[in-house]
């Protein structure tokens, strides 16, 4: 938190010197600290400016490890492309899986974050790899995750997906019809190592293979996001006349936090699954109780979402359930569910 970068990169070149592996340092070391640096700013512990400098100062010092000569070697495997889901900003952790492989042998394309799938697949048709490995953090694009998985394998490329996006124990990654899952960087690399992934089936996984997207919930939802947020900030004045001596910041923040809310309630609806703006609310509930807001603030902008949903069942159901959740779950001083 110094932001001394000197330092940071002097420390992990030291520890490879002294003979500790590359990848105990990129996995057990460098993603461990960025990780304490997410609950750090979710607890209120530090800012956003500070949460981005460490991670910039970390990507500099998986960087310097990548480049280290006792790391620096030619690939004796096959090769792999490395990308971000359209729509992802969480880099690290793709670019920390990059460098698990090619520590291990693998020729690796690094794309970086944001790939999109018209992108993603022209760079296939050039080089034609062993398998994609798609990285997402946020539940909010796995409709774009799935729209890449399935481009991928329509030009077979098979594909092995990771990050918190898709779930607990990747059940998002089954649902989206990936070939592969993996927990973490070390399991990626493992499951590349013991073969081949088969290649995929034409036709293997179509995009409407989801029953429940029939209702067009997700779709009419996802598209009425601005005119909802609108709307329900609009009532949320209306019932809190207190809120129209806002700050223009502390109107931007309300008015994200409410187009995060429909976001992963979409999110909920194409996958079919509760539980994920439900885990999602909870997350929120601790982030704004770390900085003095009340978990129950989020209530009333679920009633209203209620109301403006009023004619998607599934929507409606999910906001209650999540509602439900927020109000039977304590949370810590820290902000986080007991």
């Amino acid at each position: 938190m110094a932001f001394d970068e000197a330092a940071t990169v002097g420390t992990v070149l030291r520890a490879l010197d002294d003979g500790m592996a590359a990848e105990d340092l990129l996995l057990d070391v460098i993603a461990s600290v960025q990780g304490r640096v997410g609950r750090e700013w979710a607890a209120n512990s530090i800012t956003v400016a500070q949460e981005h400098a460490a991670t910039a100062i970390n990507d500099r010092a998986v960087a310097a490890v990548a480049l280290h000569p006792s790391v620096h070697k030619e690939p004796t495997r096959g090769r792999v492309t490395v990308a971000c889901v359209d729509g992802e900003w969480h880099a690290l952790p793709a670019r920390l899986l990059a460098e698990v492989l090619r520590i291990r042998g693998w020729r690796v394309d690094y794309l970086g974050a944001q790939v999109t799938a018209p992108h993603l697949v022209a760079h296939l048709h050039r080089t034609g790899p062993d398998a994609v490995a798609l990285s997402g953090s946020l539940a909010t694009r796995l409709p774009a995750a799935h729209a890449t998985i399935t481009a991928c394998q329509a030009v077979g490329t098979p594909v092995i997906v990771g990050g918190a996006a898709f779930g607990p124990g990747g059940r998002y990654a089954r649902l989206l019809g990936a070939d592969s899952w993996a927990p973490d960087a070390r399991a990626a690399a493992d499951e590349l190592a013991c073969g081949p992934l088969p290649r995929p089936r034409p036709g293997h996984q179509a995009i409407d293979d989801l029953p429940h997207l029939n209702d067009q919930e997700y779709t009419l939802v996802a598209r009425s996001r601005p005119r909802l947020v609108r709307a329900v900030f609009t009532q949320l004045e209306n019932a809190y006349p207190a809120m129209r001596a806002y700050t223009e910041v502390q109107r931007e923040r309300t008015a994200e936090d409410l187009s995060h809310i429909v976001e992963f309630l979409a999110a909920a609806l194409y996958t079919g699954d509760e539980d994920l703006f439900c885990g999602f609310l909870l997350w929120t509930a601790g982030v704004l109780e770390a900085r003095g807001v009340p978990a129950a603030s989020l209530l009333p902008a679920l009633e209203l979402l209620q109301r403006e949903l009023q004619d998607f069942p599934r929507a409606t159901a999910t906001l209650r359930a999540g509602a439900a959740r927020l109000t039977a779950t304590p949370l810590t001083a820290a902000g986080t569910a007991v």
